[in-house]
């Protein structure tokens, strides 16, 4: 089965809800003939979901939102998180989980990941699960059975039908932010094996279904490339999508 691209930009620590609101009006009018074909999902920072929420429900405007975190329990004593329920109020449909960045500097680990997975299907929304391996770890050429751990804690005790509806984010460390990318082939190389390892855990309809994005300093000069490969079914774009030009571009790569 042919599996829709999607693109989804992190917009990490930048943009007030001011910001936001008007990136996202920017954006919507760059992509106004392009959001039937690429699915499309933008994930501002907790303060600007509102005002993103806010623009995109009152414009009509065929895009995703995304958070870039979430809780696993659903309210309690735990300063400074944020539940589902409070990111489904403002229509989040989908949520970045175990980004490297989180796993980095707010230790982040594969069964804190697990348990965020779980939780963001259960409250009806899509995790976006992010896998990625550090230069080390590329180096000492254990990229693979690192991805492998990954994604076997980090997708563990789904149901089938949430394994086809789990988009997987491979973001290799070394590149994100960086300039560096690995080739078009090489990031196959990985999203194949991601795919292989959700079908071994789920069974065959569950890999054909998946999708597998890639992440890691992706601009509109180099995404044609990877979206051109087999095994990657979109991107998940940090620093250029804070502009709407160079976000549209690589959108319109997908088509």
């Amino acid at each position: 089965m042919e599996r829709r691209k999607l693109v989804a930009g992190n917009w990490k620590m930048y943009t007030t809800s001011g910001e936001g609101a008007v990136l996202i009006q920017d954006i919507a009018e760059e992509l106004e003939d392009v959001l039937e074909d690429v699915e499309v999902v933008v994930c501002p920072p907790f303060t600007g979901i509102k005002a993103v929420s806010t623009v995109i429900e009152l414009d009509h405007v065929n895009m995703g939102l995304g958070s870039q975190d979430m809780f696993w329990e659903a309210e309690g004593a735990y300063t400074g998180a944020i539940s589902a329920r409070m990111l489904t109020e403002l229509r989040c449909t989908h949520v970045i989980v175990g980004h490297s960045e989180r796993r980095e500097f707010f230790s982040e680990t594969d069964e804190t990941v697990n348990k965020k997975v779980r939780a963001v299907f259960a409250a009806g929304m899509t995790p976006i699960m992010c896998c990625g391996e550090t230069l080390a770890t590329r180096d000492a050429l254990e990229t693979d059975s690192f991805i492998r751990g990954q994604v076997l804690a980090g997708a563990a005790g789904l149901s089938a039908e949430e394994a086809a509806r789990l988009v997987i984010a491979y973001e290799p460390i070394w590149a994100i932010g960086s300039g560096r990318t690995p080739t078009p082939e090489s990031a196959n190389d990985v999203t194949r094996a991601i795919r292989a390892t959700v079908g071994a855990m789920y069974g065959p309809p569950a890999a054909m279904q998946v999708r597998v994005l890639y992440g890691g300093s992706v601009k509109p000069e180099n995404a044609k490339m990877f979206f051109s490969e087999p095994d990657i079914d979109g991107a998940l774009v940090g620093g250029a999508a804070l502009k709407a030009e160079s976000f549209s571009e690589i959108v319109k790569a997908a088509r």
